[in-house]
């Protein structure tokens, strides 16, 4: 129970302390005015609002897919050694240094191309893929083995079981993994630095030039010398906390939904 305390009281701490420091810097320009010019005082963080729900939709995208197709190969259809050799690598690219990941992807596309949002996706995707995998691979694990065997048992296909009884079943826990891995990305700077860092102060939604993102922008602002920085700095990352927390409720509402529809406990977060 004090264990418990302390963890929570850690929680309540944090986003207390960034809560009152952010305070007064939120306001209607926050949130729909780029970022003030040098001599100028108010301005906002709507650039990189945008551009952070574009970089991270883009890479929620590619990630998710193939992240759960690979969770599928591997629960589903892989031999032992086939397996165990793809939860390997999943493990190590999970633990490859977020920079890294940027310095890859620079290298593979920015370099002779110049960067732009879908590259920064692209670096996100690559963070995102591990954490989706991993989290399908074990709530596929908690689906009932008496669900496929009466599935194949009644003359159905292996991947028709997977697609009409398996996946249904474990659902709650693949969007569980998925807003893991999406709040995860909203939150990275080292591999957007990379690859989508210079951006215009102003608002676009094409993917296909730099955008601005909330984490660079909280980067850039707590390097300013003014204290109005400061304070929309602390305010961009009250900001990501919020995102944080209504993903999270987000998700487990639902799964309380899918649950009640298919009345399958498998992968509860």
């Amino acid at each position: 129970m004090l264990a418990a305390v302390l963890a929570v009281s850690v929680l309540v701490i944090l986003v207390a302390s960034v809560a009152i420091k952010a305070a007064g810097a939120f306001s209607w320009d926050f949130f729909t005015q780029p970022q003030a010019t040098f001599g100028e005082s108010g301005g906002g963080i709507a650039p990189a609002i945008v551009g952070t729900i574009v970089l991270v939709f883009w890479a929620t995208v590619m990630a998710v897919p193939m992240g759960v197709l690979v969770a599928i190969y591997v629960s589903e259809f892989a031999g032992p050694r086939a397996a165990r050799t793809v939860r390997v690598a999943l493990d190590v690219l999970n633990g490859v240094p977020a920079i890294v990941v940027g310095i890859f992807v620079f290298g593979l596309l920015v370099v002779g191309h110049g960067q732009s949002g879908f590259y920064g996706s692209f670096a996100l995707a690559i963070l995102m893929i591990p954490m989706v995998s991993r989290a399908t691979q074990e709530v596929l694990a908690l689906v009932p083995r008496s669900l496929r065997e009466a599935s194949l048992g009644l003359g159905i296909s292996r991947w028709r079981t997977v697609v009409s009884i398996v996946l249904p079943a474990a659902i709650g826990g693949i969007i569980t993994g998925t807003i893991l891995a999406v709040a995860r990305a909203a939150g990275e700077t080292a591999p957007l630095l990379f690859t989508s860092s210079i951006a215009a102060n102003s608002v676009s939604w094409d993917a296909s030039q730099p955008l601005q993102s909330i984490p660079l922008t909280i980067f850039t602002y707590s390097e300013s010398p003014s204290p109005q920085d400061h304070q929309q700095a602390w305010a961009a990352a009250l900001l990501l906390i919020v995102f944080v927390l209504i993903a999270s409720v987000t998700a487990r509402a639902l799964f309380a939904w899918r649950r009640r529809r298919t009345g399958v406990d498998a992968g509860q977060p």
